[in-house]
């Protein structure tokens, strides 16, 4: 077993982090203090992005994507993840793999044009009494002539002011649970579509999150994406992959950068005659983190190849969202601590990243949850399918 990375994914790899640490880590700054992302700086790190073939790397070659394979993307989406969430979102786009489902017909309407960056969308999923349990959703979508009428409502939908478009989940057949549940792509501005004001955040700066209503909202045939019946089963292997490298691969790059902060202050800072690193609870601080990293790493790049392979990887990607997430928590607790007082001034970007770890252990399904799906897992069909070298 060879986990050596070939040529080809180092220059990848370097090309992306380049990309990172020249052209976005330097405008966090200007970001974090303006509160948002000016249109004329938007445009020019997305042209650049799409210059460099950055872009969309997760969507086939054949639909205007970089076509990378999933352990690929990882490589790449954990440079990415060295800086903030808006950054990410502009410069490389944010095509959910979920829109892969799309018909022809489909595919020319929104598929293409958003992985041209000509438009963007949001998935809009999560609800008041639906967040991690994505079956209860109670946004219906009811038998009319020509298609359904949509009534519900969505919140904490991430990016909601700036997308053209929504993937919404509703359920068209009551009383099925799961099964009744179907997916239906919904364009801003269609009426009966409504949004809500932004939902301020303690952390992503820049990003914005808001409630969506939809009251009557009209959708045709057109509009279903995938498979009636299907929304939630669609979604859990579309959005799988999506899981581990925005929040996997992310993490993992967001506790390397703190990391390296913390191992250049630490041999830098003095105190009692010698540097920080050197006292033995600190050393400590740095070894830990380091370890945790690498096992993440690890964990990350081996669901990623099980994905490769066409393996099942549900559960293994349910141990990437809690490990990756908790490990990126405490990374980001030992960098202020490290710092001492500096670790908690907005003169270095640390207490900007101790801030973002946190929702990493909520969103996309809560830390609990994921346990409760390994658990299941393991007592249905043992422990050698989930721990085992496949």
């Amino acid at each position: 077993m060879n986990i050596a990375m070939t040529d080809e994914q180092r220059l990848l790899v370097e090309t992306a982090r380049r990309f990172v640490d020249e052209e976005l880590i330097p405008l966090e700054e200007p970001l974090e203090k303006a509160g948002h992302l000016a249109p004329e700086i938007q445009r020019a790190i997305f042209a650049k992005s799409k210059e460099l073939g950055l872009y969309a790397t997760n969507i086939p070659a054949e639909l205007g994507g970089g076509g990378l394979s999933c352990v690929d993307t990882c490589l790449v989406e954990e440079q990415f993840g060295r800086t903030s969430d808006i950054l990410i979102r502009r410069a490389f786009g944010n095509v959910y793999e979920v829109l892969l489902l799309a018909t022809e017909a489909q595919r020319a309407r929104w598929l293409v044009p958003t992985v041209a960056g000509e438009r963007t969308f949001s998935v809009a999923f999560t609800e008041p009494e639906a967040g991690s349990d994505a079956a209860s959703v109670r946004t219906r979508a009811t038998r009319a002539d020509q298609g359904w009428l949509i009534n519900g409502q969505k919140t904490f939908i991430s990016d909601g002011q700036f997308s053209d478009f929504f993937v919404v989940s509703a359920v068209t057949e009551p009383g099925a649970g799961a099964r009744g549940i179907s997916l239906f792509i919904i364009d801003k501005g269609t009426p009966g579509l409504t949004l809500g004001p932004d939902q301020r955040m303690m952390g992503l700066t820049g990003t914005s999150h808001v409630p969506l209503y939809f009251d009557n909202v009209e959708a045709g045939p057109g509009h279903l994406l995938g498979q009636e019946g299907h929304g939630l089963k669609h979604a859990l292997e579309t959005l799988g992959r999506i899981r581990l490298a925005h929040i996997g691969a992310r993490a993992i790059g967001k506790a390397t950068r703190l990391l390296e902060m913390m191992t250049d202050y630490a041999g830098m800072r003095r105190q009692f005659g010698k540097p920080i690193g050197e006292n033995q609870m600190v050393g400590q601080m740095l070894a830990d983190s380091a370890m945790e990293i690498m096992s993440a790493r690890l964990l990350v790049l081996n669901t990623a190849a099980m994905i490769d392979r066409g393996l099942d990887a549900r559960e293994h990607i349910s141990m990437v969202k809690v490990h990756a997430a908790e490990m990126l928590g405490r990374v980001a607790d030992r960098a202020v601590q490290v710092h001492g007082g500096m670790g908690f001034c907005r003169d270095l970007p640390i207490e900007r990243f101790y801030r973002d770890a946190r929702i990493f252990r909520i969103y996309d399904g809560t830390s609990e949850i994921h346990r409760s799906v390994i658990a299941r897992a393991l007592l249905k069909q043992g422990s050698r399918r989930l721990v085992d070298i496949v």
